[in-house]
């Protein structure tokens, strides 16, 4: 039996290729990060609203935070 072999039977024994826990978290991270991805590309104007929208709030609570 050689080293291949091995290696090939152990990872039947160990149910390393069966194994699906976690599957699901994978493939909705993938899925939200293609759909920001296209998302960015068909909607650059939307992208920098939302940065403008952030940027006002996040001067306001530093502003406020500043002055309590």
């Amino acid at each position: 039996m050689t080293a291949m072999d091995m290696i090939w039977h152990s990872l039947i024994r160990l149910k390393i290729w069966k194994d699906e826990h976690g599957q699901d978290l994978v493939e909705y991270a993938m899925i939200g990060g293609f759909i920001a991805v296209v998302s960015g590309m068909f909607l650059p104007n939307v992208s920098q609203d939302m940065r403008t929208v952030f940027s006002k709030v996040a001067s306001t609570m530093t502003r406020a935070a500043s002055t309590s």
